[in-house]
Protein backbone atom coordinates (compact mmCIF):
# COMPACT_ATOMS: atom_id res chain seq x y z
CA UNK A 1 0.00 0.00 0.00
CA UNK A 2 2.82 2.37 0.89
CA UNK A 3 4.51 1.60 -2.42
CA UNK A 4 1.36 2.56 -4.37
CA UNK A 5 1.05 5.85 -2.44
CA UNK A 6 4.70 6.62 -3.12
CA UNK A 7 4.22 5.79 -6.81
CA UNK A 8 1.18 8.09 -7.01
CA UNK A 9 3.05 10.95 -5.32
CA UNK A 10 5.98 10.46 -7.69
CA UNK A 11 3.77 10.49 -10.79
CA UNK A 12 1.99 13.61 -9.53
CA UNK A 13 5.26 15.44 -8.91
CA UNK A 14 6.49 14.38 -12.36
CA UNK A 15 3.35 15.80 -14.00
CA UNK A 16 3.68 19.07 -12.09
CA UNK A 17 7.33 19.35 -13.13
CA UNK A 18 6.55 18.60 -16.78
CA UNK A 19 3.87 21.30 -16.87
CA UNK A 20 6.50 23.95 -16.08
CA UNK A 21 9.75 22.50 -17.41
CA UNK A 22 8.91 20.84 -20.72
CA UNK A 23 8.66 23.08 -23.82
CA UNK A 24 5.22 23.87 -25.15
CA UNK A 25 4.28 23.29 -28.78
CA UNK A 26 5.13 26.37 -30.87
CA UNK A 27 2.04 26.08 -33.06
CA UNK A 28 -0.45 26.79 -30.28
CA UNK A 29 0.23 30.37 -29.12
CA UNK A 30 -1.94 31.71 -26.33
CA UNK A 31 -2.89 35.09 -24.95
CA UNK A 32 -2.37 38.49 -26.50
CA UNK A 33 1.12 37.72 -27.75
CA UNK A 34 -0.31 34.54 -29.28
CA UNK A 35 -2.85 36.66 -31.15
CA UNK A 36 -0.08 38.89 -32.48
CA UNK A 37 1.91 35.80 -33.49
CA UNK A 38 -1.07 34.48 -35.47
CA UNK A 39 -1.46 37.83 -37.22
CA UNK A 40 2.22 37.83 -38.12
CA UNK A 41 2.05 34.25 -39.41
CA UNK A 42 -0.98 35.13 -41.51
CA UNK A 43 1.03 37.95 -43.09
CA UNK A 44 3.96 35.63 -43.82
CA UNK A 45 6.09 37.13 -41.04
CA UNK A 46 6.16 34.23 -38.61
CA UNK A 47 9.88 34.82 -38.02
CA UNK A 48 9.15 38.25 -36.51
CA UNK A 49 8.63 38.05 -32.71
CA UNK A 50 5.50 39.72 -31.29
CA UNK A 51 7.66 41.75 -28.92
CA UNK A 52 9.46 43.22 -31.93
CA UNK A 53 6.14 44.29 -33.39
CA UNK A 54 5.13 45.91 -30.09
CA UNK A 55 8.46 47.75 -29.91
CA UNK A 56 7.94 49.00 -33.46
CA UNK A 57 4.48 50.29 -32.53
CA UNK A 58 5.85 52.06 -29.46
CA UNK A 59 8.81 53.58 -31.31
CA UNK A 60 6.62 54.83 -34.15
CA UNK A 61 4.15 56.33 -31.67
CA UNK A 62 6.97 58.13 -29.85
CA UNK A 63 8.50 59.53 -33.03
CA UNK A 64 5.14 60.71 -34.37
CA UNK A 65 4.17 62.30 -31.06
CA UNK A 66 7.50 64.17 -30.84
CA UNK A 67 7.19 65.46 -34.41
CA UNK A 68 3.61 66.64 -33.96
CA UNK A 69 4.54 68.21 -30.63
CA UNK A 70 7.37 70.10 -32.32
CA UNK A 71 5.00 71.42 -34.99
CA UNK A 72 1.87 72.10 -32.95
CA UNK A 73 3.19 72.61 -29.42
CA UNK A 74 0.02 70.92 -28.10
CA UNK A 75 0.40 67.82 -25.96
CA UNK A 76 -3.16 66.54 -26.46
CA UNK A 77 -2.87 66.66 -30.24
CA UNK A 78 0.56 64.99 -30.24
CA UNK A 79 -0.81 62.25 -27.96
CA UNK A 80 -3.74 61.63 -30.31
CA UNK A 81 -1.45 61.25 -33.33
CA UNK A 82 0.90 59.08 -31.30
CA UNK A 83 -1.96 56.66 -30.62
CA UNK A 84 -2.86 56.64 -34.32
CA UNK A 85 0.77 55.96 -35.26
CA UNK A 86 0.96 53.08 -32.77
CA UNK A 87 -1.87 51.30 -34.61
CA UNK A 88 -0.30 51.80 -38.05
CA UNK A 89 2.03 48.73 -37.98
CA UNK A 90 -0.88 46.51 -36.92
CA UNK A 91 -2.99 47.86 -39.78
CA UNK A 92 -0.15 47.18 -42.23
CA UNK A 93 0.25 43.63 -40.91
CA UNK A 94 -3.48 42.93 -41.22
CA UNK A 95 -3.60 44.37 -44.75
CA UNK A 96 -0.61 42.25 -45.76
CA UNK A 97 -2.29 39.17 -44.30
CA UNK A 98 -5.52 39.79 -46.22
CA UNK A 99 -3.61 40.40 -49.45
CA UNK A 100 -1.58 37.23 -48.92
CA UNK A 101 -4.70 35.13 -48.33
CA UNK A 102 -6.34 36.51 -51.47
CA UNK A 103 -3.22 35.71 -53.45
CA UNK A 104 -3.10 32.17 -52.09
CA UNK A 105 -6.81 31.62 -52.77
CA UNK A 106 -6.27 32.49 -56.42
CA UNK A 107 -3.37 30.08 -56.96
CA UNK A 108 -4.44 27.06 -54.89
CA UNK A 109 -6.61 25.64 -57.73
CA UNK A 110 -3.57 25.74 -60.03
CA UNK A 111 -1.48 24.00 -57.39
CA UNK A 112 -4.06 21.24 -56.94
CA UNK A 113 -4.30 20.80 -60.73
CA UNK A 114 -0.54 20.38 -60.77
CA UNK A 115 -0.77 17.72 -58.06
CA UNK A 116 -3.47 15.87 -60.00
CA UNK A 117 -1.36 15.92 -63.18
CA UNK A 118 1.70 14.63 -61.31
CA UNK A 119 -0.27 11.79 -59.70
CA UNK A 120 -1.80 10.89 -63.04
CA UNK A 121 1.72 10.78 -64.51
CA UNK A 122 2.68 8.09 -61.98
CA UNK A 123 4.40 10.07 -59.23
CA UNK A 124 3.74 9.28 -55.61
CA UNK A 125 1.87 11.85 -53.54
CA UNK A 126 4.98 13.02 -51.59
CA UNK A 127 6.91 13.41 -54.85
CA UNK A 128 4.04 15.39 -56.36
CA UNK A 129 3.90 17.72 -53.35
CA UNK A 130 7.68 18.26 -53.40
CA UNK A 131 7.43 18.99 -57.13
CA UNK A 132 5.33 22.09 -56.40
CA UNK A 133 8.56 23.79 -55.32
CA UNK A 134 9.58 23.89 -58.99
CA UNK A 135 6.32 23.62 -60.95
CA UNK A 136 3.80 25.20 -58.59
CA UNK A 137 2.51 28.78 -58.52
CA UNK A 138 5.17 31.34 -57.60
CA UNK A 139 3.56 32.53 -54.31
CA UNK A 140 3.56 28.97 -52.94
CA UNK A 141 7.00 27.85 -54.08
CA UNK A 142 9.05 29.04 -51.06
CA UNK A 143 6.83 27.13 -48.62
CA UNK A 144 7.02 23.94 -50.70
CA UNK A 145 10.78 24.30 -51.09
CA UNK A 146 11.03 24.21 -47.30
CA UNK A 147 8.61 21.27 -47.26
CA UNK A 148 10.87 19.38 -49.67
CA UNK A 149 13.93 19.94 -47.49
CA UNK A 150 11.96 18.99 -44.39
CA UNK A 151 10.63 15.78 -45.93
CA UNK A 152 14.06 14.89 -47.32
CA UNK A 153 15.60 15.18 -43.85
CA UNK A 154 12.84 13.57 -41.76
CA UNK A 155 11.11 11.23 -44.21
CA UNK A 156 7.85 11.75 -42.26
CA UNK A 157 5.14 12.99 -44.61
CA UNK A 158 2.50 13.80 -41.98
CA UNK A 159 4.86 15.79 -39.74
CA UNK A 160 6.21 17.69 -42.74
CA UNK A 161 2.64 18.59 -43.67
CA UNK A 162 2.08 19.96 -40.16
CA UNK A 163 5.08 22.25 -40.50
CA UNK A 164 3.92 23.27 -43.98
CA UNK A 165 0.58 24.35 -42.48
CA UNK A 166 2.41 26.48 -39.93
CA UNK A 167 4.44 28.20 -42.65
CA UNK A 168 1.44 28.87 -44.88
CA UNK A 169 -0.99 29.90 -42.07
CA UNK A 170 -3.79 29.84 -44.64
CA UNK A 171 -7.32 28.41 -44.14
CA UNK A 172 -7.57 27.20 -47.75
CA UNK A 173 -4.15 25.62 -47.44
CA UNK A 174 -5.31 23.84 -44.27
CA UNK A 175 -8.11 22.16 -46.19
CA UNK A 176 -5.85 21.18 -49.07
CA UNK A 177 -3.19 19.75 -46.76
CA UNK A 178 -5.70 17.80 -44.68
CA UNK A 179 -7.14 16.41 -47.90
CA UNK A 180 -3.65 15.29 -48.93
CA UNK A 181 -3.11 13.72 -45.52
CA UNK A 182 -6.34 11.72 -45.76
CA UNK A 183 -5.54 10.69 -49.33
CA UNK A 184 -2.10 9.51 -48.21
CA UNK A 185 -3.46 7.49 -45.29
CA UNK A 186 -6.47 5.99 -47.09
CA UNK A 187 -4.86 5.47 -50.47
CA UNK A 188 -6.80 3.97 -53.36
CA UNK A 189 -7.27 4.88 -56.99
CA UNK A 190 -9.59 7.85 -56.44
CA UNK A 191 -6.83 10.32 -55.59
CA UNK A 192 -6.82 11.96 -59.01
CA UNK A 193 -10.61 12.30 -59.00
CA UNK A 194 -10.51 13.76 -55.48
CA UNK A 195 -7.89 16.34 -56.47
CA UNK A 196 -9.82 17.41 -59.57
CA UNK A 197 -13.01 17.88 -57.54
CA UNK A 198 -11.11 19.88 -54.93
CA UNK A 199 -9.58 22.09 -57.62
CA UNK A 200 -12.99 22.84 -59.12
CA UNK A 201 -14.46 23.66 -55.73
CA UNK A 202 -11.59 26.00 -54.83
CA UNK A 203 -11.77 27.76 -58.19
CA UNK A 204 -15.53 28.37 -57.87
CA UNK A 205 -15.11 29.60 -54.30
CA UNK A 206 -12.30 32.01 -55.24
CA UNK A 207 -14.32 33.38 -58.18
CA UNK A 208 -17.42 33.99 -56.06
CA UNK A 209 -15.48 35.58 -53.22
CA UNK A 210 -13.56 37.82 -55.65
CA UNK A 211 -16.82 39.19 -57.08
CA UNK A 212 -18.20 39.89 -53.61
CA UNK A 213 -15.01 41.61 -52.49
CA UNK A 214 -14.97 43.84 -55.58
CA UNK A 215 -18.52 44.98 -54.79
CA UNK A 216 -17.64 45.45 -51.13
CA UNK A 217 -14.58 47.62 -51.79
CA UNK A 218 -16.58 50.85 -52.04
CA UNK A 219 -17.88 50.42 -48.50
CA UNK A 220 -14.38 49.75 -47.14
CA UNK A 221 -12.85 52.72 -48.96
CA UNK A 222 -15.70 54.97 -47.83
CA UNK A 223 -15.23 53.94 -44.20
CA UNK A 224 -11.49 54.58 -44.34
CA UNK A 225 -11.94 57.98 -45.97
CA UNK A 226 -14.58 59.00 -43.44
CA UNK A 227 -12.28 58.08 -40.54
CA UNK A 228 -9.11 59.62 -42.00
CA UNK A 229 -10.65 62.96 -43.10
CA UNK A 230 -11.08 64.65 -39.67
CA UNK A 231 -7.56 63.66 -38.57
CA UNK A 232 -6.05 65.02 -41.77
CA UNK A 233 -7.88 68.30 -41.12
CA UNK A 234 -6.52 68.31 -37.56
CA UNK A 235 -3.01 67.69 -38.88
CA UNK A 236 -3.24 70.68 -41.20
CA UNK A 237 -4.64 72.75 -38.35
CA UNK A 238 -1.48 71.96 -36.39
CA UNK A 239 0.36 74.40 -38.66
CA UNK A 240 -1.76 77.25 -37.23
CA UNK A 241 -0.60 77.70 -33.65
CA UNK A 242 -3.34 80.13 -32.62
CA UNK A 243 -6.01 77.61 -33.63
CA UNK A 244 -4.45 74.34 -32.47
CA UNK A 245 -3.65 75.66 -28.98
CA UNK A 246 -7.36 75.61 -28.23
CA UNK A 247 -7.08 71.83 -27.97
CA UNK A 248 -4.60 72.17 -25.09
CA UNK A 249 -7.47 72.87 -22.66
CA UNK A 250 -9.57 70.27 -20.86
CA UNK A 251 -12.45 70.89 -23.26
CA UNK A 252 -10.15 70.35 -26.25
CA UNK A 253 -8.89 67.07 -24.78
CA UNK A 254 -12.50 65.93 -24.30
CA UNK A 255 -13.29 66.81 -27.93
CA UNK A 256 -10.31 64.79 -29.16
CA UNK A 257 -11.19 61.81 -26.95
CA UNK A 258 -14.85 61.80 -27.97
CA UNK A 259 -13.93 62.25 -31.64
CA UNK A 260 -11.44 59.40 -31.49
CA UNK A 261 -13.93 57.09 -29.80
CA UNK A 262 -16.62 58.03 -32.34
CA UNK A 263 -14.25 57.30 -35.24
CA UNK A 264 -13.32 53.90 -33.83
CA UNK A 265 -16.92 52.90 -33.16
CA UNK A 266 -18.18 54.14 -36.54
CA UNK A 267 -15.33 52.46 -38.43
CA UNK A 268 -15.75 49.13 -36.65
CA UNK A 269 -19.52 49.27 -37.13
CA UNK A 270 -19.32 50.02 -40.84
CA UNK A 271 -16.66 47.36 -41.39
CA UNK A 272 -18.74 44.82 -39.49
CA UNK A 273 -21.85 45.61 -41.52
CA UNK A 274 -20.06 45.44 -44.85
CA UNK A 275 -17.58 42.63 -44.22
CA UNK A 276 -17.65 39.17 -45.72
CA UNK A 277 -17.42 36.10 -43.50
CA UNK A 278 -13.78 35.48 -42.59
CA UNK A 279 -12.70 31.88 -43.01
CA UNK A 280 -11.17 30.52 -39.82
CA UNK A 281 -8.34 28.02 -39.51
CA UNK A 282 -10.37 25.27 -37.91
CA UNK A 283 -7.85 22.57 -38.85
CA UNK A 284 -4.73 24.32 -37.54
Amino acid sequence: MGALVGLGVGVGLLLVWSAFALPRPPHAPRGRLGGLQRRLARAGLAHVPPTGLLLTCGLLALVCAVLVQAVSGTATVSLAFGVLAAYLPLAVIDARGRRRQREFAEVWPEAVDNLASAVRAGLSLPEAVVGLAARGPAPLRPAFEEFGLDYQVSGRFSESLDRLKERLADPVGDRVIEGLRIAREVGGGELGHLLRNLSGYLRDEAHTRGELESRQSWAINGARLAVAAPWLVLLFMSLQSEVIHRYASFGGAVVLAVGGAACVVAYRLMMRIGRLPVEQRILS
